[in-house]
This record gives structure tokens, C-alpha cells and sequence, in this order.
């Protein structure tokens, strides 16, 4: 006999972390050590069983009694199905791949609920619902046990789905998603949002054949346009929006259009797409100086600066992440001319996805080497750190491999010029990075750990 201490500590090695750590945080590691100890816990209860995708013992245990296909036990009080779609084996051991399809599919046809999942206390101040569906595609990403559970009767509009099975660059599961004419119009405005958080053009492209509506407002009131210039997404990104319809004219409930965006944004290669689309939209006041800025026309903003001697200032109070938002979209003529009229070269950005990255942090992430080096020459601040305790040199150590939306980053010649300007090597917190060449200009510059 296993005891329930010991099962209960095994689902929570097996199973996603329920500490508020993300969902695909963790290996395997603890989990195969308590088996190779403890074999018995491969059949110990329907829950572990389920969780390693024993369908032999699953069968065995729905047979003995229906009601294990529904019982809740271990833990965190789940069913077999949530710890099923939950299991980190599930999506890190795909040798069992077919062993959880099975699990699942015996499960399903002896009563579990395909919509069953838990309350994340985590999320507050509302607790939100974590379907098996979530667990199965937007954390495992696994296609084929995505469509047992929608041909089962899963219902993927419950605000976590839609959020999560867009991301990575596996696009199955979300396509099987779509394809079952389950989604609302709405879920599918936040997966193509989410396509172009992850700079996925394929995603993007696909959705947008499949019925997403580039100019509908998404949960975060944004239209599409808007969104991809705050992502910073290439030029392609954006014509394939206005392929598809986008009207760059539309305002959000701010009042804003994605002419202004592109403007506060130093996208002046965005107003020459509109332009060039036939989309024209003359800019006043600050979105002029900023469009000038945009344009590096030092004559054209300097004139609208001292017609309007309180533009500059009221352009760095009420927008601080201008030169940020500059930078991060590697226009580096447009922060040389903010920095010669006085813009604060320790500007952060404001953006959900980059909230706190300094000016400095975003041209590193976004792999804008001139624009790097212009910061440098400047000043920028070389300890700086980001919201998650980075510096610009331990975010460039970990842009060479971290999976990301920026991904890939191929060149070390940013972590060289760190270096170069003195960056502290101490101050990396992950090594080695996993890049031969990285690993050593560290080395070289005094890292002996």
C-alpha cells in the first residue's frame, strides 16, 4: 500500500505547480526519482495513474468502479481528468503521448465531465476557472487530446483556452480549436492578439483566413493594429492586418488611432505602410512632434517645439516612455533626436508586456544593436535592472537562448559591447547561457562561476 501522503506528494511533483510559480515551470526530476523509489504509485489511485497516463490502470479502475472516473481526491481535490490534462508528463514525456489520449478517452466515455478543471486561488482578487481543456491546449499544447476534448463537448470560451493555446509556435492546437466552430468572435480576436504578442506571422495569417477580425476591440480594448505596433511587430505584420481589412483610422476609447500610435511609437515605417495603402491621417499637436521625431526631422520638431514651449515637457509628463517605446522599436535616429531635446535617457516603458524595461533592456531584448550602442555613448544607465531583476547584460546572456517572443537572437555582438562599456559580469544571474561565444567573452571579462 502507498499512503495518501505519499501519492498526494507525488501529484504535486507530477502535476503543474500550485504555488504561483507559471504553469510550465519545472521538469520531471522529482517525479521519476519518487517512482524509481516507489513503484507502486504508477497504480496507486486513478489520480496518479491518470496523471502518468496509465490507461491500462485507468481502465482497471473505472471498471472496478464508474465513480473513480469522477472521484476527486489528492491534493488539490481534482478529478482524474484535470490531473490528466495538468500532468507535467503530459507535456514534457511524449513517449506517454499515447498512454494520456487513451487515459482520457476512457475517462470521458465513463462519465468525466470534458469541462471539469479547478478555481485558481492564485489569480485574485477572483479565483479563475482552469478547464482541462486550458491544461491540454494551452500548456501542453498537445493537438490530439485538444480534439478528444472538444468532440467530447468542451467548451473553449472560458478566458484561459483562448489566452494560452496561442502561444508557442506550435499552432495546432489553436487551429483544432478554431476549426471546431466552438469559439466565440471574441476568443478569437484574443488569439490573434496573442499570434502577434508571440511575433508568430504564420499564426497571424491563419487566423486571419480563418474569420478573425482585424479592427474588432479585444478584451484589452485594443484593435489589432494597435496592439501589433505596441508589440513593435515587423512591417509584415501589419500589412498582413490591412490585407485583411484593418482600417488604421479607427480610434479606441481613448480617442487614439494606430496613425498616433505609430507616431508615439517611432514607427515611421508603420505611417509610410498607411501611406503607401492609400491611408492618410494628418497629425496635430504632440502626435505631430512625435511623428516628426519618428521621422529623425530635428527642423520639423524643433520649429513645433518653439511654437509650443511647453511641448517637451508636457510630452515627457504625460507620455515618460517615449524614448523607451523609441528604442525598443530600434529607431535610433529618433532617440538621438530626443535625447538632444532633452528626453530622460532613463525612460521605461509602459507597455503590458514590457512594463518597467528601461530604454536600454528594450533595445537588448529586441536585438537593436545601433540603438544599443547610441544608449551606451550616451549614458544609459549599465545596472539598471527590469522588473524581473535583470540587467541589460543579464537580459542579453539570456536572449541568446530563452524561448521568447524576440526569439531567435543569434548574435553575442550586444552582450560584446556590454561588456565592452563595463557592464558587471557578477551581475548575470544565469550561466552559461548556453552560446559558446557568450560563455566565453563572460569568461574572458572575469565570470569564474
Amino acid at each position: 500500500m502507498t499512503s495518501p501522503e505519499l501519492t498526494d506528494a507525488f501529484i504535486e511533483a507530477a502535476c503543474v505547480p500550485m504555488d504561483g510559480s507559471p504553469h510550465v515551470a519545472g521538469t520531471l526530476d522529482r517525479a521519476h526519482a519518487m517512482l524509481a523509489e516507489h513503484r507502486t504509485l504508477a497504480v496507486a489511485s486513478v489520480h496518479t495513474a491518470a496523471a502518468l497516463g496509465n490507461d491500462s490502470a485507468v481502465r482497471q479502475f473505472v471498471q472496478v468502479d464508474a465513480a473513480n472516473a469522477t472521484v476527486k481526491g489528492g491534493p488539490y481535490g481534482w478529478d482524474a481528468l484535470t490531473h490528466l490534462c495538468f500532468s507535467r508528463f503530459l507535456r514534457l514525456d511524449k513517449q506517454r503521448s499515447d498512454g494520456f489520449v487513451a487515459s482520457a478517452a476512457i475517462l470521458l466515455d465513463s462519465g468525466a465531465d470534458p469541462n471539469t478543471g479547478f478555481l485558481a486561488d492564485e489569480h485574485r482578487p477572483n479565483p479563475t476557472f482552469e478547464s482541462a481543456l486550458y491544461g491540454a491546449a494551452g500548456i501542453a499544447h498537445h493537438a490530439t487530446l485538444t480534439k478528444l476534448l472538444l468532440d467530447k463537448g468542451a467548451d473553449p470560451n472560458d478566458g484561459e483556452t483562448e489566452y494560452h493555446a496561442p502561444e508557442w509556435f506550435d499552432n495546432r492546437p489553436m487551429e483544432i480549436i478554431v476549426e471546431s466552430g466552438k469559439l466565440a468572435p471574441i476568443g478569437l480576436t484574443t488569439m490573434l492578439h496573442r499570434k502577434l504578442d508571440w511575433t508568430n506571422y504564420e499564426g497571424v495569417v491563419w487566423l486571419l483566413d480563418h474569420g478573425a477580425d482585424p479592427n474588432a476591440v479585444s478584451h484589452w480594448g485594443a484593435r489589432a493594429l494597435d496592439h501589433s505596433i505596441g508589440r513593435d511587430n515587423a512591417l509584415r505584420f501589419l500589412e498582413a492586418l490591412l490585407d485583411h481589412g484593418a482600417d488604421p483610422g479607427l480610434a479606441t476609447a481613448d480617442g487614439v488611432n494606430a496613425f498616433m500610435r505609430a507616431a508615439a511609437s517611432g514607427r515611421a515605417d508603420v505611417l509610410d505602410l498607411f501611406a503607401s495603402r492609400g491611408f492618410t491621417h494628418e497629425l496635430q499637436g504632440d502626435a505631430a512632434f512625435l511623428e516628426a521625431c519618428a521621422r529623425g526631422d530635428a527642423k520639423k520638431a524643433r520649429e513645433l517645439a518653439d511654437e509650443d514651449p511647453e511641448l517637451i515637457e508636457r510630452v515627457q509628463s504625460e507620455r515618460p516612455d517615449t524614448l523607451a517605446n523609441f528604442a525598443g522599436a530600434g529607431n535610433t535616429e529618433g532617440v538621438r533626436l530626443l535625447l538632444h531635446l532633452g528626453f530622460a535617457i532613463d525612460s521605461r516603458s509602459h507597455h503590458p508586456g514590457s512594463r518597467g524595461s528601461s530604454a536600454l533592456h528594450l533595445a537588448v531584448w529586441r536585438e537593436r544593436l545601433p540603438t544599443v550602442e547610441l544608449l551606451l555613448d550616451h549614458g544609459a544607465p549599465l545596472e539598471s535592472k527590469d522588473p524581473a531583476g535583470d540587467t541589460p547584460l543579464g537580459l542579453a546572456t539570456r536572449a541568446l537562448t530563452e524561448m521568447s517572443e524576440w526569439t531567435p537572437h543569434e548574435s553575442t555582438a550586444i552582450v560584446q559591447v556590454l561588456l565592452q562599456a563595463g557592464a558587471d559580469v557578477s551581475a548575470v544571474r544565469r550561466f552559461p547561457t548556453g552560446s559558446p561565444e557568450a560563455d566565453d567573452l563572460l569568461r574572458r571579462f572575469g565570470r569564474t562561476s
